[in-house]
């Protein structure tokens, strides 16, 4: 096959997919807010939400971060947010892992105050993203009310957009999400004694 024969052939298969493309663009004629769950055993949870968090930003967007379990120990998209973007609403539950705190009372009363910030960014109008990072194991562990959760996210204003991140969660949390992604764990740096990195996994 000479350059020529192969030039066109790709020219014919971009233009099958533009088509494809177009097709799928035309058909989305629903504009409102999106829920997405992002899941899964392989790391990037938290930071592909925070990704959501800097491209909102970059359309001037209101944006609201709750960050379950986290919080002890200081992360990088903490710093970032509390030096340089003060009108992000951003609020941690503070306790660290509960497989560290061991103390099942304390976390649900943390899990039940964290909650509290949770709903009300989920209520106000204002905001156009909420993230709710870790908020599967509060269910998984049963801290918060499965049925308080998943109504306060269908209840939310219409052109807000929320993003629960978090291993599980369980088919109800599906159900009620738009956009389901499930981060694959292949290969892990801890695995091999490798610590955990400043800026990559912190």
């Amino acid at each position: 096959m000479d350059n020529n024969d192969k030039e066109a052939r790709h020219n014919r298969a971009m233009e099958k997919q533009k088509a494809a493309v177009d097709a799928g663009v035309a058909a989305a004629t629903t504009d409102r807010g999106v829920a997405v769950l992002l899941t899964g055993d392989g790391k990037g949870k938290t930071s592909s939400a925070f990704g959501m968090v800097l491209r909102a930003l970059g359309y001037n967007q209101n944006v609201g971060v709750i960050q379950f379990i986290k919080g002890v120990q200081l992360s990088g998209e903490e710093h970032y947010l509390r030096d340089h973007c003060p009108d992000v609403e951003f609020y941690q539950m503070g306790t660290g892992f509960t497989w560290d705190t061991q103390d099942r009372s304390g976390d649900i009363a943390a899990a039940e105050r964290t909650w509290e910030q949770a709903a009300n960014m989920l209520a106000n109008p204002q905001l156009d993203l909420v993230i709710l990072d870790e908020l599967t194991y509060m269910l998984a562990f049963k801290y918060l009310s499965e049925d308080t959760v998943l109504k306060a996210i269908e209840a939310r204003p219409e052109h807000q957009s929320v993003v629960v991140t978090g291993r599980g969660g369980g088919s109800a949390l599906r159900s009620v999400m738009d956009t389901v992604s499930e981060i694959k764990d292949v290969e892990h740096a801890y695995r091999a004694g490798i610590q955990a990195r400043k800026g990559v996994d912190y």
